[in-house]
């Protein structure tokens, strides 16, 4: 295979070329992103006093063979003196809250958590975990996650806990999303030992091995609960984009937006929005699925019209700097169930994971508000008509309720992330394997990766450029 060509720069894109880079099976591998700048939703502001603030995700887990993944990438590209890691014993992981009947309730955690009553549940936790193992198993071969959570642990849990979380991790709603594709352990665990209970105690197979190197060795010594950069994160996407250049094999090319794919007799013909015309012998798409979708030739209409099928939420994400040391308490941050406040989706507390972060001139705040997600347009109108001002003043309102801030912030960004978190509705699972197996069955050298598909977290979406390298080209080195 002399040439591959991996559409989108994303942290999804830059991984897969990294992959093929280190394959001696690929001459050449060229990578088209359509903006100016690498690493998609990874993006991070770092201002001339230090200060540092997330756009996009703020804080990558360790845990499985996809967090040791991320953790040997980042080791390889030389980016490991650079960590900064957060222990399971740090307040950051042990406290985090949900903001209910206007107050701020700390999640339990631990057994003694599980064996109490904690407001704002009726009951211990415990008596839930304890019933699950009696539950049958669901007949259905997919199921929403509160559908799903409401039968095996009750509707109380999935009313406030899974509905918060779904918010805060897919920006969606738990009604709709399915627990099949988002949350594979849980359906896996039920399938195969009839409880999550079992299937977490047990084991319920499937997650891959990968062999950790020094750094993920020592994730695991030292018990990380996540782990950002001294730089943020937009650090990942630079120091591959760096490593990508220095490799002679990769050619970066950015403003380079495809306009369409063509089917030739040795591969694709990829034709750019500036007019431009690359030849290779293999596709890798990174791109959002309606993006291929839409770039992708007539008669590959039946993959396109699955590809328009998965749906993207937008995500208001604003960055808030305070005076002082305003947090009246000390953990990760909190969520807001759809039922309190549907716009505002949680505030991430980042000076207390993060405080390496902080503007090193006095004693500061940095706070980072969610909002929209599946609610954006109910609440906030269309993204395109949205004003920052408007935003940003929920934003405020948000801190000044839940966290009795009383004061504006010293600084604040607005970032609208338009359609950044794809949303695995029920059957998604059925989509993708169908638009696998149609680019199996034309036999098309096209490969399928990024957050469409396989799950959105960064670790993920890494995880699933490896996959695609070594499906086709076998074990990297």
């Amino acid at each position: 295979m002399k040439t591959v060509a991996v559409l989108g720069g994303g942290i999804g894109g830059l991984a897969t070329a990294y992959y093929l880079s280190k394959s001696p099976q690929v001459a050449k591998v060229i990578l088209l992103e359509s903006s100016g700048r690498y690493g998609g939703w990874l993006w991070s502001t770092r201002r001339s006093d230090g200060a540092v603030f997330e756009h996009g995700p703020r804080g990558i887990r360790p845990a499985g063979a996809v967090g040791v993944n991320t953790l040997n990438l980042v080791q390889d590209i030389g980016l490991a003196k650079e960590i900064l890691p957060v222990p399971y014993s740090h307040n950051a992981s042990k406290n985090r809250y949900l903001y209910v009947n206007e107050k701020l309730h700390k999640m339990p955690s631990g057994l003694w958590g599980a064996l109490q009553t904690v407001s704002p549940f009726s009951r211990p936790i415990i008596h839930s975990i304890a019933k699950e193992i009696l539950v049958k198993k669901g007949k259905e071969d997919d199921e929403s996650i509160h559908s799903f959570v409401s039968r095996r642990l009750g509707k109380e849990l999935a009313d406030i806990a899974i509905d918060s979380l779904c918010r805060g991790v897919f920006a969606g709603d738990c009604r709709r999303l399915s627990v099949r594709s988002c949350f594979p352990p849980l359906y896996r665990a039920e399938q195969s030992r009839g409880s999550i209970v079992l299937g977490m105690l047990l084991g319920s197979g499937q997650d891959q091995a990968v062999r950790p190197g020094a750094l993920a060795k020592r994730s695991q010594e030292e018990s990380w609960a996540q782990w950002s950069l001294l730089r943020g994160m937009g650090s990942l996407p630079e120091g591959l984009a760096d490593w990508l250049q220095q490799s002679g094999k990769a050619q970066l090319c950015s403003e380079a937006a495809v306009k369409e794919l063509h089917l030739s007799s040795s591969g694709w013909e990829i034709q750019t929005e500036e007019g431009g015309t690359i030849s290779a012998d293999h596709v890798i798409s990174a791109l959002p699925a309606d993006a291929l979708a839409s770039a992708l030739p007539p008669a590959l209409a039946p993959l396109s019209k699955r590809a328009q099928e998965i749906s993207y939420v937008t995500v208001a994400v604003v960055n808030l700097e305070y005076q002082g040391a305003i947090l009246p308490v000390e953990g990760f941050g909190h969520l807001i169930p759809s039922t309190e406040n549907k716009g505002v989706l949680g505030v991430v507390y980042d000076s207390v994971p993060f405080p390496q972060h902080n503007s090193p001139d006095g004693v500061t705040t940095r706070l980072t508000v969610m909002m929209g997600g599946a609610w954006f347009q109910e609440v906030f109108g269309s993204p395109d008509t949205v004003s920052e001002e408007s935003l940003l003043a929920v934003a405020t309102q948000a801190v000044r309720a839940h966290l009795g801030v009383g004061f504006p912030p010293s600084w604040s960004k607005v970032a609208l992330q338009k359609n950044c978190i794809p949303q695995y509705y029920l059957g998604h699972w059925k989509r993708v394997e169908s638009m696998r197996r149609y680019v199996a069955e034309k036999n098309l050298p096209l490969s399928l990766v990024g957050s469409s598909y396989d799950g959105v977290s960064v670790n993920d979406v890494i995880n699933s450029g490896r996959v695609a390298v070594e499906q086709l080209l076998g074990p990297t080195p």
